[in-house]
């Protein structure tokens, strides 16, 4: 497994992340060919070595005409990633950047992420920065991204709104959930969009894991604050031996409920699971003084914290949640399709850390949907589609 940790020492921002990815390996050519995809004019990307304090590393600039820069929405920049022939993952992770962007600029100002104005992050330099650094993860092909604690600085900053404290309160709405360390140094070390990039393609936050390091990349941010300013990344194989679990942190929640009709709890999952709730799920139990109740527990992805929270207090009778943090060991999963007598059903296969399918199971919607539209009982398709499966090489 090819791991990419994000060493931020001094913050994170686009450009440093970017930086630090073509620092690392990322192919600048590929880059430079992918990013003139992009609809946006009167702009130059300079990327060059630099060494600041003893540290070489590489420095990446986005000069842009600002008198021609129009302000731009979530919807716009969504047109601008569909509308081009970027690689579909690396554009699904742009797309995914802004879309948590949006939301915390949303949440911020009271307004509908999808109505939400970009104005520093909707230029063209952010746009470079944040779509770069998708398609630079995209070319070194890894997969899983572990960031460390972030110091987000101290002070204010200055801004479209004027002068606000750090971090600014869009980049304190991104760092939710996301463990921070303590710099005492002045000024902004954390952007928006480095936030944004780090919220979104991390999938655990913590110290250096276990790895055989294969690259190391130093990408440089445009101000002194005094200190070494640069974004470290390693990227190597996972040491911990091919038969490894993919591992990462999950936030436990529950609540014991005994006052409530039990026919709203229906409702009440799935609520949980279009917020984002990993998994949700129903215990019987008996309560104080005999009373028969239910147990709720929620697991979710730690920056969803807050999110599943006020869903249990605005739909469930609770006066109070139970949470914490815990650590998820997990197989790969793949889905394929297979070709069966009655139609074409999806199938999931779990993999060992050296990708050999250890199981297989067919998708239960597939079956369902193609017993009833074929008259034929569902236990005979799914074993059709795991017959299947096997002759298939599992």
């Amino acid at each position: 497994m090819k791991i990419l940790y994000l060493d931020c020492f001094s913050g994170i921002s686009g450009d440093m992340c970017l930086g630090a990815l073509i620092d690392a390996g990322a192919d600048e050519k590929r880059l430079r060919k992918d990013l003139l995809k992009l609809p946006l004019y009167d702009w130059d990307m300079r990327i060059e070595k630099k060494n600041s304090r003893g540290i070489t590393g590489t420095k990446v600039d986005i000069a842009v005409r600002e008198d021609h820069q129009p302000h731009r929405n979530f919807s716009d920049i969504e047109g601008i990633l569909k509308d081009c022939s970027l690689p579909d993952k690396a554009r699904d992770i742009a797309l995914r950047i802004f879309e948590r962007l949006a939301g915390a600029e949303g949440k911020v100002h009271g307004l509908p992420a999808g109505r939400v104005h970009f104005h520093e992050v909707g230029g063209v330099d952010s746009i470079v920065d944040i779509v770069g650094t998708s398609l630079a993860l995209y070319y070194l092909e890894v997969d899983r991204v572990i960031c460390s604690p972030v110091p987000p600085g101290r002070g204010t900053v200055n801004c479209r709104h004027g002068v606000l404290p750090v971090p600014a309160p869009a980049t304190a709405e991104l760092l939710k959930g996301i463990p921070l360390a303590r710099l005492n140094v002045e000024g902004e070390l954390v952007t928006p969009t480095g936030a944004a990039i780090a919220a979104t393609v991390a999938q655990d936050f913590g110290p250096l894991p276990e790895m055989k390091v294969e690259a190391l990349g130093y990408g440089f941010g445009s101000k002194d604050f005094g200190i070494p300013n640069f974004l470290r990344v390693f990227i190597g194989e996972s040491t911990a031996g091919v038969n490894s679990y993919n591992t990462e942190a999950v936030m436990v929640m529950e609540t014991n409920i005994d006052d409530m009709n039990p026919e709203f709890l229906g409702h009440i999952m799935d609520r949980l699971f279009a917020c984002g709730a990993l998994d949700a799920f129903i215990s019987p139990a008996y309560m104080k003084k005999n009373r028969p109740g239910y147990l709720l527990t929620v697991l979710c992805p730690p920056p969803l914290k807050d999110t599943v929270l006020k869903v249990l207090f605005e739909e469930t009778s609770t006066l109070g949640v139970r949470w914490r943090q815990e650590q998820k060991s997990m197989l790969g999963r793949r889905v394929g399709e297979v070709d069966t007598p009655y139609g074409t059903v999806r199938v999931k296969y779990a993999l060992s850390g050296d990708g050999k399918v250890l199981r297989a199971a067919p998708e239960y919607e597939d079956c369902k949907s193609i017993a009833r539209e074929k008259g034929v009982p569902l236990r005979e398709i799914y074993e059709a589609a795991l017959l299947k499966s096997k002759e298939g090489g599992y």
